[in-house]
């Protein structure tokens, strides 16, 4: 370029065609992605009638479909449950083992515990405050107060519930 010239050197052709090139690719690797949060968003009710259901005994519930046990078990995989509970070892609140050696003799511990996962307790296994998680619906704090009641008991039995 000339220090007179005042036009700038065209810029090549391809560089603009790459830039667009690049572009489209971002968005349509946005659009995959929104489409796959949006498919995998479906309710785990939704895929339940498909799989064959089969009943195992639970005390204080007639019979618990299997399916809803293993929802209660993913439920709890993904939420917050496991940083406080632990299968057999008590954390900062009760192992699962524990709660369902102490609640499985109450005919109606399914919902009690269903409305304890939802609205938070304090007192029942001593000071220890487990908060309230709203953003859990009934139906699922259904289904992991369900898988809770099915899991056998801790080794000791009730005396080591207390």
């Amino acid at each position: 370029m000339h220090p007179d010239d005042d036009t700038p050197p065209p810029r090549p052709r391809w560089l603009g065609w790459a830039l667009i090139a690049f572009g489209l690719l971002v968005a349509l690797g946005m659009l995959n992605l929104g489409v796959r949060m949006v498919l995998s968003a479906k309710p785990a009710q939704a895929e339940a009638p498909q799989q064959p259901t089969s009943t195992a005994p639970v005390a204080g519930v007639a019979e618990v479909p299997q399916t809803s046990s293993l929802a209660g078990q993913a439920l709890v995989q993904a939420s917050d449950c496991l940083r406080c509970h632990g299968m057999d070892r008590r954390y900062v609140g009760p192992s699962f083992r524990q709660i369902a050696a102490r609640y499985q003799d109450r005919p109606e511990a399914a919902a009690y515990l269903a409305r304890k996962i939802r609205e938070g307790s304090v007192g029942e296994w001593g000071r220890t405050v487990m908060p309230r998680h709203p953003q859990v619906t009934e139906v699922q704090a259904q289904a992991i107060a369900l898988w809770v009641l099915g899991l056998p008991i801790a080794e000791g039995g009730k005396a080591a519930s207390q």
